[in-house]
Formats: structure tokens, C-alpha cells, sequence
């Protein structure tokens, strides 16, 4: 196991880099992206100005205070808890997000399923996984809102946070076809039948 620091974006190579148990730190830059977000650039076409090449996004739909544009928020908006959602239903974009947009990385909680692994092997990606509830943390890892496109969907715009040492992240699933979550079902599917087995009811 391996701790990686990711000055996005990030190419294929470093990516693939990435194995299942190391964690990752990310710097500078991380785009916010969510189920809305997604339906309106895949399924109904919309294209985005934000250029998410060999980027990371997070599965989110921020809490955030609307302010006058200036230096210091010059999308007009401030973060006040952004956390991260369950990214399990948005599984049948992940292959479109990094074919069309070059995305490279996923963060999320929950984990994803196997259409998400092959893109990941065909493409050279990984899924980072937070722990939930960390929202309070997380924010404090985001320095500012540096843009936002699609805003009519808000709060599940597309954002563009500036970001310092976010994380450490855990790599939960990876470009060779390994993930911590199915583990993690198998040893529980596993138990269970020795469970059933046990008291007689596997039969």
C-alpha cells in the first residue's frame, strides 16, 4: 500500500498507478457532479464549458451561501458543507463521464459496480472512497468555489472547487479489476452460507 499526492489533473499512467488499499491525497482542483448534473449532459445533451480532462469529481450537491462576485468567491458563491452522496445511481454514466469529458477520478461513498470497474479498466480510472458523515472535514478541505456551470440545476450544478490536501482518500476500486466493495459483499455472502449452513437452514 502506497499514499499518492495528485496535483490534478492526472494522466492515464498516474492513475492507473493507483491499487486498492493506497490512499490519495488530492490538490488544486476537484469538480462537484451529481445525478441531475449528469442526466442533463448524457441524456439530454447539454455540454459543459468546464474543461474536466484528467480530473477528479465528487459525488455532491453542495450546501453553499450565495455572495457578491469578488476575488475571494468569483463563481458568487461560498462553500458552507459540502458533502459527498451515495454513488451507486449514477453507476451508468461513469463510462460516458470519462470517454467525453476525460474525467479520471470518482469520489464518493458506497462504492460503484462492474460497468464502473471495466470503464476504469478500458480507461484508466479509480474510485476514492470517503468516509460518510465527513462533510464537516470535507469542507474545510475546499478553499473556494471557482465556478459553476449548469446553475439552473442547483444545488447539483457542476462546480469547480479550489481544493488544498484533500483527503487522505481511499482507493476502493481500480484500473486492474480490483475493488474493496466487492470484497467485501463476497466475504458477506460467504459468512452468510456458513451462517444457513450452521443451523441447517443452507439446504
Amino acid at each position: 500500500m502506497a499514499h499518492h499526492v495528485l496535483d490534478m489533473p492526472i494522466d492515464a499512467d498516474q492513475a492507473r498507478a493507483l491499487r486498492i488499499g493506497d490512499t490519495v491525497t488530492l490538490r488544486r482542483t476537484l469538480f462537484g457532479i451529481r445525478d441531475a448534473t449528469l442526466i442533463h449532459m448524457f441524456d439530454r445533451g447539454r455540454a459543459t464549458r468546464l474543461d474536466l480532462k484528467g480530473h477528479a469529481v465528487i459525488h455532491t450537491a453542495p450546501n453553499v451561501h450565495r455572495v457578491e462576485k469578488s476575488p475571494a468567491a468569483p463563481a458568487g458563491y461560498t462553500p458552507f458543507c459540502i458533502g459527498t452522496t451515495t454513488s451507486m445511481r449514477m453507476e451508468r454514466f461513469t463510462r460516458q463521464l470519462m470517454e467525453r469529458e476525460g474525467v479520471r477520478l470518482i469520489v464518493g461513498k458506497g462504492g460503484m459496480g462492474p460497468a464502473t470497474l471495466d470503464a476504469f479498466r478500458d480507461l484508466g480510472g479509480a474510485y476514492l472512497a470517503i468516509v460518510g458523515g465527513a462533510a464537516a472535514l470535507e469542507t474545510t478541505w475546499i478553499e473556494q468555489i471557482e465556478d459553476v456551470d449548469m446553475d439552473d440545476l442547483h444545488p447539483e450544478s457542476l462546480w469547480k472547487f479550489r481544493i488544498r490536501d484533500f483527503g487522505p482518500l481511499l482507493v476502493g476500486m481500480d484500473s486492474h479489476g480490483g475493488s474493496l466493495f466487492a470484497q467485501v459483499q463476497a466475504d458477506v455472502a460467504a459468512r452468510r452460507d456458513a451462517v444457513l449452513a450452521s443451523i441447517g437452514a443452507g439446504e
